[in-house]
């Protein structure tokens, strides 16, 4: 849970890095989190917009920015660009692009974005 409120407060940096696990771990606890609030609105009926509830709707924006800072971290970890992140308007091959960069192992030392992101345990 640690992982997840670090990339919370990290919500301004778009520069540095992001650890893999870091990635991963936020965006394992967002599914969760999304996947309740989903099923508390279909279980209140508050289903509006293409069957998007407003509970759902409201942690989407309030993640937002916090979801694309710590994209933008775990590709300057790979030694990218965070213009790749512009893979998110090709459907299916850019997804599976960004995907694949996701998974990689970051630069084992210092790279042009910073230094080597520490683990938490």
């Amino acid at each position: 849970m640690d992982w997840y409120f670090k990339v919370l407060s990290n919500y301004r940096v778009f520069d540095g890095r992001a650890h893999r696990r870091e990635f991963w771990l936020f965006m394992l606890v967002n599914i969760i989190f999304s996947g309740v609030l989903m099923t508390v609105d279909k279980m209140l009926n508050w289903q509006h917009f293409a069957g998007i509830g407003v509970l759902s709707l409201i942690y989407d924006l309030l993640v937002f920015l916090p979801f694309f800072a710590v994209q933008s971290r775990r590709l300057h970890d790979i030694d990218r660009s965070a213009r790749w992140l512009l893979l998110w308007f090709i459907p299916l091959l850019g997804w599976l692009m960004l995907l694949a960069f996701w998974s990689q192992p970051g630069t084992p030392a210092e790279n042009r974005f910073g230094p080597l992101p520490k683990a938490m345990l």
